[in-house]
């Protein structure tokens, strides 16, 4: 990653987040996310923006503004993080658009004190749930926790919680326990572990004795009156969540075969399908996401940008959530543009204007139509710029991640959020 430019002195004497390099008649943007890095990566989120670049060119540009994506490896690191915005202000970037990184406060301000606007990040920082400068496409870990609450809370009678041992995963149990609670069930188990683990069968040990009969999660309440005596383990650890689940199956030495769970960014079509798909241990998995099943129709032009523009980038993966996001955020950022007119100047600040101002936005049915106006904004206590709590339910059946079926398939986590304790 070239960053001996950015941290050249200058780099933040760029005021206003200016058209960007490239002419008048050009857009410049980023998309960053950590590549081999030791913990989660999304290598699929710059490859996706990438495709769009050369997709949305091939057509002319937005609006006749040529686009130009830059990509930047966040490394997992609160040092990357903030080496990629500077090298986003150093660039006269007028957005970061379908990003990921965990570490919010130290990207965050380098684009702030530029007015530089964050489109669509993947979710997983409460800062981006609180910047002005942040316009969030989807709920993030709350919303998902959340909703896989409700769904353990349907059938389990116990539940324990795998997460990472992070600043970040320390509010997890409380979103998941709020869904948890709002179906009339006691706390999850918590356990912990090392984010950049890759022995945890200590807490494969811990998951499969807190969640066996004759054991009780915190809070003491018991679902078996409803019939729901089911125990239950969801896993969220992002790239180690398959080294868990493998460390969970060797533990089980008594095919108790709790029901587990997980969401969509810790589990995804592509890892069931490497761990034998119909023969996966993820089979029968519930699964949370924030967006329709990858076999949805309303997915089929994201499908055909990454078959025609991908130009063989196999990180680029139309199952996967991140660049799932990646491509949601880019189409809001093209109904922006052309909100613009052609003379009219487009800088970080006047982007970051209309969209605080704008009538809502159409994501093709991928999501709710967004808008982040401040009477659009939700009571949810540490994410006051979430704008859409939606959830989706699915299940790993036959080897394929499918609508869960028995009930409602999406349900808005904006209630759920607003009555659990401040998470962050």
């Amino acid at each position: 990653m070239a960053m001996g430019a950015c941290l050249v002195a200058g780099c933040g004497a760029l005021p206003g987040g200016s058209g960007g390099s490239g002419g008048a008649d050009t857009l410049t943007v980023m998309t960053f996310a950590p590549e081999d890095s030791k913990a989660t990566n999304m290598p699929g989120m710059p490859g996706m923006a990438k495709a769009y670049e050369r997709w949305v060119n091939s057509k002319g540009g937005i609006n006749g503004r040529k686009l130009r994506v830059l990509t930047c490896n966040e490394r997992n690191t609160a040092s990357g993080a903030a080496d990629c915005a500077r090298k986003a202000v150093a660039e006269k970037a007028v957005a970061v658009v379908g990003s990921y990184s965990q570490h919010g406060r130290a990207f965050l301000a380098p684009l702030e004190a530029e007015g530089i606007p964050f489109i669509g990040g993947y979710g997983v920082s409460p800062e981006e749930f609180q910047s002005p400068l942040s316009f969030p496409v989807n709920g993030g870990q709350p919303a998902l926790l959340a909703g896989a609450g409700h769904q353990l809370g349907r059938s389990c009678g116990k539940v324990a919680l795998v997460r990472p041992d992070t600043l970040a995963g320390d509010s997890l149990p409380i979103q998941l326990n709020a869904g948890l609670k709002a179906n009339q069930m006691g706390e999850a188990s918590d356990i912990r572990a090392a984010e950049d683990s890759a022995d945890l069968s200590v807490q494969a040990g811990e998951a499969l004795a807190a969640s066996s009969p004759g054991t009780s999660s915190k809070g003491g309440a018991s679902s078996a009156k409803d019939g729901k005596e089911k125990g239950c383990v969801a896993a969220v650890l992002g790239a180690r969540t398959e080294t868990f689940f493998d460390a969970f199956r060797r533990a089980d030495s008594q095919n108790r075969k709790p029901q587990i769970s997980s969401v969509l960014g810790s589990v995804s079509q592509a890892l069931v399908d490497r761990t034998g798909g119909k023969e996966s241990p993820f089979e029968g998995a519930y699964v949370t996401s924030w967006y329709p099943v990858a076999a949805d129709p309303l997915w089929t032009q994201m499908r055909n940008v990454i078959s025609d523009h991908a130009f063989g980038d196999n990180a680029v993966d139309p199952d996967d959530s991140g660049a799932q996001t990646t491509w949601i955020a880019y189409t809001v950022l093209g109904e922006m543009v052309k909100r613009f007119k052609e003379d009219e100047d487009l800088t970080g600040r006047a982007l970051t204007r209309k969209l605080n101002q704008a009538e809502p936005v159409k994501t093709g049915g991928l999501t709710p139509d967004l808008s982040w106006r401040y009477q659009d904004m939700r009571a949810v206590s540490g994410f006051p710029r979430m704008v859409n709590g939606r959830v989706t339910f699915q299940v790993v059946q036959q080897g394929r991640l499918v609508a869960q079926q028995g009930g409602e398939q999406s349900m808005d986590m904006t209630k759920t959020l607003e009555q659990a304790p401040r998470s962050s």
